[in-house]
């Protein structure tokens, strides 16, 4: 256990918008950090009655939606308000894929559909700012993309990585704010999920389901270790804010 388990917990408030695209590999990285794990289940559940400065941290997943359908899906304008509240007080928040359009959206940014979908194993790049980021960890290290939208980057913000296909894909805010485009959390289990979910779609991408189980066997334990470090090192780096203060 580490230092941060050893002091009180820590709750980590989960916005899950698919039961297919859960915490994966970044849960036992936040438990071992202290973090208590409250998942919500965003499209069944009363995002407006959470508080949205009650817990320690907020984890917004994957899904879907898009940032800026909130008429089609109302449960998205009230992650919007939860995320701004939390912005404006400087309250530690993560994004994945879905959660850092979300949250590029409550910063203010556009959210739109990209000129074609990113998906397969893939690596980003990280930038200059990246590589003293907890992002630097995926330098060299392919990791799952699985996305059509994209994100203009919002003010105030330093871009972390770079892909071949999309300028912004992770963005951070000082030490509590990090979102990144990629998939960190993907394990086997959820890489099978959405192969058997969506994976007729793959061969429009010029990919199939039986290139990216093949390459999953090699590349997926070392994304796995890249996502635990980048977890980890933004934890650590939230008590070290924590302990300043």
């Amino acid at each position: 256990m580490t230092d941060a388990a050893a002091s009180a917990r820590r709750t980590a408030l989960v916005l899950r918008h698919d039961s297919t695209i859960g915490l994966g590999n970044l849960g036992p990285t936040l438990e071992a950090h202290g973090y208590e794990v409250v998942t919500v289940d965003a499209p069944v559940s009363d995002v407006s009655a959470i508080d949205p400065l009650a817990a320690d941290l907020v984890v917004v997943l994957g899904g879907e939606e898009g940032a800026y359908e909130t008429e089609r899906f109302p449960y998205l304008a009230d992650e919007l308000s939860l995320l701004r509240s939390r912005i404006d007080a400087e309250a530690p928040v993560f994004g994945v894929c879905l959660g850092a359009q979300m949250l590029a959206a409550a910063l203010g940014a556009r959210v739109y559909r990209g000129e074609r979908t990113e998906v397969g194993w893939l690596e980003v790049t990280p930038t200059s700012a990246g590589e003293r980021s907890p992002v630097r960890h995926f330098a060299g290290v392919p990791t799952v993309q699985w996305h059509g939208d994209t994100f203009d980057l919002p003010r105030g913000v330093e871009r972390l990585a770079s892909s071949e296909q999309y300028e912004n894909q992770a963005f951070r805010r000082g030490d509590w704010l990090l979102a990144v485009q990629f998939h960190p959390e993907v394990t086997a289990e959820i890489h099978e999920d959405w192969l058997r979910a969506w994976g007729d779609e793959l061969h429009e991408h010029g990919s199939s389901p039986s290139q990216l189980r093949a390459e999953r066997v090699h590349l997926g334990p070392r994304a796995e270790a890249a996502s635990a470090a980048l977890l980890g090192e933004y934890l650590e780096g939230l008590e070290s804010r924590r302990a300043a203060a």
